[in-house]
């Protein structure tokens, strides 16, 4: 009788499903993304992208989400197209850096009805992409822009589907249509998700408020607006001829083609028509000129200006204002339901406590393994499936056989993965645990691509000597940011020019949402009295194209109040801070350098354990550092692909600040690239330590609010220098190893990369090498490592705390040292960082080292950031010219300025004087944005040596302004700036040569 009963429902449900699929006869069932591991696992991870693709389907009452399989390369590919179908096919732009029109001929070739889709990494690419965009049209079906966002995947499916299924489902459902004109890859690339994300949010609501009978309610699910775009007059009126019935609502740009050509005024001329046939019908211009909103109100139509800074939020308004698998149930055998479960975990606790009659009633039915199976356990629901109730001794054999499975899901489910955090989280599992939901961003990436990769990492045979690990983290996702904005009203402070403190303030009376208190909450209780970091994770953050490095605040905090609330209290004012630097100046100086607006910025904030020891009333790590698979600056027998290392002792913000570090190449330990004495001059004299004698802080203060800066000597006491530095003896002007001896301390890790105590140049030549070959990319990470052993693996702990791209040019240019003649350089420096020509520039900011005082940098600092404001007003670029080190903190070191007070230069020059020498910026913040933002960066050292600098002719250029030493000039003709990347070698010529002269022709 139960069978029979089960049969029958499983018939009517099957019976069901064939109705409600006649809607949408086209379903995204495969999917072959082609894409560096890199990618792919971003788009899977960060984005959640089989709950993403869950969620959606279930809204929309849809069974079988996509399968999603990844390929590497275009061999791999075809073969996949070869032997299996797909429906669409994505191609992510950096395949390969290249080759995207030869993969899509030879992928249409192979598939020729397939829909094939190019996604762009950043809007960098858009501009780059503009101008082949016509050719590229002609072998890609649609283009998007990822800018980040892991909506964009689900926005391509629907709008893969919705585009094949449109004439079905109107002629079948009435399906209303919902038309997007808009030839921007950016701008449709945003409003997509945004619009799918909208459709769901109403078409949920209005079946629910049907409470009728379910197959009513699912139907109205099924019959959502469909979404199709066009990208010109013409294209649009074709749809508007064809689904005038089915219209819902128009949403267009101003100008875009029109008969061939761009039109300025086609948005306003489609809205008409459509007004002519339908006046009821709601439109929507947008344009970035918003002094054509009276054009739009004279058309009866709403208006959005695409600048504006909360552009999201009102698109949302117009549609909600005009436009207007769930719980597993336990059930007794006459199907009366005992319980519910919502996840994997409820499962298993569920499984202890109902009735036996009730494990009988769903196995019976197969239900566990259905249930399994629709949350993407495939191989686990197939072995479930097989077995009968026959096969068990009894039902608590069964019971027992469930719950097993369930903890085997439960471990493998969680391996690599970022993991929901609930009460019965294990605090010892190395997971990265979610906090709140949306995006990750960069640094979360990063984090959790690295979690991924060492988790499938045989490490103990790979790298026996240590414990290879990253930080137990969690990760806020940016809905959290989002809200926090709009909930406590900060979205404005944008359009007003407010300072730094005043938005501190502003943010700290914000509220966080309940959901996240609560989690904070728990998490605590988990993490009690254990230092952390709390870091930001921007959206854009460690992007490929502008990584954004140091441009936000990162908070130590010591954990170690007794009282909870105060605990509680730290981390969330920290959380404020950290979204308040979003919105600072050098963050909004930023934006506008690069061409971005803040409001594309989403924050997330990664939450992690800080990685050391404890010494009396302070915490920190042995060793911190930063490591590079490319390197700017080789010298000796390495090569650029040997990679550099920079390490110091303590926390690795005195790295990522530009300190004195020592540098090495990982395949090279025991090769000191500077003589003994240099070593003696650059070695560490400071670092940073997080202060644990306090337990209440005052975050206000900034950054360094928790943290101590300690001369060495504090860490030889406390004994963390005992393989960290050497000695230098003055009676033979040479380094001793090990601190036996009396004398001058030099932290040289003399121990550790000499005589091996700690593998750490292996460990970093084969992790930079696995990652770089996962990326795809020359790549940068940030590490600590604690000599002390663990407890748990009794072994000596290397910790990975970031990573990202290093960016390269790779374009040719060709600059050769013997065919310069030197009356024409005004510069040519053979340590360049940078690969291409400049060219235009006429102005170039100096520092004249003939006035220069080294103990007046914080003033020439200031007086520098006033002439960089001026630029940006204007909207300039300039050469810099400066002694010493850029970027450093350290004011012996350099004039101490962050990117934002030199954002305007696009070419920075560092000289060095026989008193005043400092090696360049390696490994820290500054260096990393200045060469991601193809910037050049230049050297030239003292003595000359090969090098030229021209202080003759650079005093005989006209003089804008003068303060003190800092000079303004701009010359008269422009400045020929050439920078050749595979020679490290760049050249600043005094004017630009001249056109070789047009051949004579004859009649």
């Amino acid at each position: 009788m139960i069978s029979r009963e089960f049969n029958e429902i499983f018939r009517k449900y099957a019976s069901d499903k064939e109705i409600f699929h006649d809607l949408m006869p086209l379903r995204t069932r495969e999917i072959l993304l082609v894409a560096p591991a890199f990618d792919a696992f971003t788009l899977e991870q960060d984005g959640l992208l089989t709950e993403i693709l869950f969620d959606g389907y279930y809204q929309l009452n849809m069974s079988n989400p996509p399968r999603v399989i990844n390929v590497s390369t275009v061999e791999e590919a075809l073969e996949k197209c070869s032997t299996r179908h797909f429906d669409m096919i994505i191609v992510m732009s950096r395949l390969g850096q290249g080759g995207h029109l030869e993969l899509s001929r030879a992928l249409k070739k192979a598939a020729p009805r397939i829909p094939i889709y190019l996604l762009l990494n950043d809007n960098v690419e858009v501009g780059a992409m503009d101008r082949r965009r016509q050719e590229l049209h002609r072998h890609y079906d649609q283009i998007f822009v990822w800018n980040g966002n892991p909506e964009i995947f689900m926005a391509m499916v629907k709008f893969m589907e919705d585009r094949a299924n449109v004439e079905n489902d109107t002629a079948v459902g009435l399906t209303r249509v919902i038309l997007l004109v808009e030839d921007s890859i950016r701008y449709y690339s945003r409003y997509l998700p945004i619009l799918y994300a909208e459709i769901l949010k109403q078409t949920t609501r209005l079946a629910k408020d049907q409470a009728i009978d379910g197959m009513t309610r699912t139907l109205s699910m099924r019959v959502r607006p469909k979404v199709i775009l066009a990208t010109t007059y013409e294209e649009a009126m074709a749809f508007c001829d064809k689904y005038q019935d089915y219209m819902l609502c128009l949403i267009t740009d101003r100008k875009f083609p029109k008969d061939g050509v761009l039109d300025r005024e086609a948005g306003i001329k489609l809205i008409k028509a459509l007004k002519d046939r339908n006046p009821h019908l709601p439109t929507l211009l947008q344009s970035s000129d918003p002094f054509k909103e009276s054009w739009a109100t004279a058309i009866n139509s709403g208006f959005l200006n695409k600048n504006s800074y909360t552009l999201g939020a009102e698109l949302s308004n117009f549609f909600y204002e005009s436009l207007g698998f769930g719980d597993f149930i336990f059930r007794d055998a006459n199907g009366a339901e005992i319980t519910r479960a919502t996840d994997m975990e409820d499962l298993q606790a569920k499984l202890r406590t109902v009735p036996v009659e009730s494990l009988v009633y769903h196995a019976s039915r197969n239900h566990f393994s259905a249930w399994i199976m629709a949350r993407g356990e495939v191989q686990v629901a197939r072995v479930l499936a097989k077995f009968r109730i026959t096969d068990y001794r009894d039902p608590e054999e069964m019971r027992t056989f469930l719950i097993n499975v369930g903890d085997y899901v439960q471990r493998m489910r969680t391996l690599g993965k970022v993991i929901p955090l609930t009460e019965s989280t294990p605090k010892d599992e190395p997971n990265i645990l979610r906090l709140a939901p949306g995006s990750m961003g960069g640094k979360g990436r990063g984090v959790a691509f690295m979690h991924s990769l060492l988790s499938r990492l045989d490490l103990d045979n790979l790298l026996p000597d240590a414990s290879i690990r990253i930080p137990r983290s969690a990760i806020i996702g940016t809905e959290e940011f989002n809200s926090f904005i709009t909930r406590n009203g900060l979205r404005q402070m944008l359009q007003n020019d407010v300072d730094d403190d005043a938005i501190k303030r502003r943010f700290l009376m914000g509220s966080l949402s309940p959901e996240l208190v609560a989690k904070l909450r728990l998490f605590l209780t988990k993490h009690a009295k254990v230092p952390l970091a709390v870091r930001s994770s921007g959206l854009l953050e460690d992007s490929l194209s502008h990584p954004f490095a140091g441009l936000y605040n990162t908070f130590f905090l010591p954990n170690n109040d007794p009282d909870p609330a105060v605990r509680e209290a730290q981390l969330t004012e920290a959380i404020k801070l950290v979204y308040a630097s979003v919105y600072s100046k050098a963050s909004r100086s930023y934006f506008t350098a690069i061409d971005y607006k803040i409001e594309e910025e989403q924050m997330a904030i990664l939450i992690q354990e800080v990685s050391g020891s404890r010494f009396g009333d302070r915490f920190y790590p042995h060793i911190s550092g930063v490591a590079q698979s490319f390197n700017y600056y080789p010298v000796a027998y390495t090569q650029p692909q040997d990679g550099i290392a920079n390490i110091a002792v303590g926390l690795g913000k005195y790295v990522v600040e530009g300190g004195k570090t020592y540098r090495f190449a990982p395949p090279y330990p025991e090769m000191d690239m500077l003589p003994p004495k240099e070593q003696l001059r650059t070695t560490q004299k400071q670092f940073y330590a997080l202060d644990m004698s306090q337990t209440s802080v005052d975050l206000y203060g900034g950054e360094d609010a928790t943290l101590l800066t300690l001369d060495i000597s504090e860490a030889e006491k406390d004994g963390a220098l005992q393989h960290c530095a050497s000695v230098w003896d003055n009676n033979d002007d040479r380094i001793r190893d090990g601190l036996d001896s009396p004398g001058a301390r030099i932290v040289n890790f003399r121990n550790i990369l000499k005589y091996d105590q700690f593998p750490l140049a292996k460990i970093l030549q084969r992790l930079l090498e696995l990652i770089r070959e996962a990326m795809e990319t020359p790549v940068e990470i940030e590490f600590a490592v604690n000599l002390d052993k663990d407890p748990n693996s009794g072994k000596p702990t290397f910790t990975l705390l970031q990573i990202k791209h290093q960016l390269l040019d790779n374009g040719e240019v060709n600059l050769v040292a013997s065919d310069l003649v030197p009356e024409d350089l005004f510069l040519f420096s053979e340590k360049c960082v940078g690969n291409g020509m400049v060219e235009g520039l006429r102005d170039i900011v100096w520092v004249d080292p003939d006035g220069f005082d080294k103990f007046e940098t914080p003033a020439l600092a200031v007086q520098l950031e006033h002439l960089n404001d001026h630029f940006r007003t204007e909207g300039g670029k300039y050469v810099l010219l400066g002694p010493g080190r850029w970027g450093s903190n350290d004011r012996h070191l350099g004039i101490p300025i962050t990117w934002s007070m030199i954002s305007c230069a696009q070419v920075i020059v560092e000289y060095a004087m026989e008193h005043f020498q400092a090696d360049a910026s390696l490994g820290s913040h500054f260096f990393h944005n200045v060469t991601s933002l193809n910037i050049g960066y230049f050297t030239v050292p003292y003595p000359r040596g090969s090098s030229r600098l021209d202080w003759d002719w650079l005093r005989q250029q006209p003089v804008v302004s003068r303060s003190g030493c800092l000079v303004h000039s701009r010359v008269d003709a422009p400045l020929h700036i050439v920078m050749d990347g595979r020679r490290s070698a760049s050249a600043i010529f005094k004017q630009a040569p001249k056109p070789a002269p047009e051949p004579e022709t004859f009649d």
